[in-house]
């Protein structure tokens, strides 16, 4: 089954918002589940990631991920990473994959096209309430960004809550 990926012509770099179709995982976790955080089958993450980065033209070692808790911490990606504590990440250097994992929350990317800089932020309830998106963006500032773009993803929408 193919991957479904949504992108926007407001952003310049290579980006997609993927759905949960096409991915390896099974039973529980039935989807394109990238999280190495649940009790997936850690050999079906692999495979899903390996998908996501293939539809964007990346090997699997370009992805970055942060282990997201809701916060306004924002990492500045200049090589791999190890999984830091943070909701947020920016770059200024080609070849990074930027990768938000979300269920509900909100996922936002952000591009600079003429700076060459880019973000990623997980915009859950608590982070976007104390500023991760406006700390995203000062992160980028600091990259050199001044005309920044950002696309809000898929994500839960009022009819859908309890």
């Amino acid at each position: 089954m193919p991957l479904d990926v949504v992108t926007h012509p407001a952003l310049a770099a290579r980006h997609g918002f993927f759905a949960r179709t096409g991915g390896a995982s099974r039973g529980l976790y039935d989807s394109l589940n990238c999280g190495l955080g649940a009790d997936d089958d850690p050999d079906a993450v692999r495979t899903n990631r390996s998908r996501v980065a293939n539809a964007l033209d990346a090997g699997p070692d370009a992805l970055r991920f942060v282990h997201q808790v809701h916060s306004t911490d924002v990492v500045t990606v200049t090589g791999p990473l190890d999984a830091p504590r943070a909701d947020a990440m920016v770059t200024d250097r080609p070849g990074h994959v930027l990768c938000i994992l979300t269920a509900d929350c909100q996922p936002v990317l952000f591009h600079d096209h003429a700076a060459g800089v880019s973000g990623a932020a997980h915009g859950g309830w608590r982070g976007t309430l104390d500023g991760v998106l406006e700390a995203t963006v000062d992160a980028m500032r600091a990259l050199g960004a001044a005309d920044i773009r950002a696309v809000i993803g898929p994500c839960i929408s009022a009819p859908h809550y309890e």
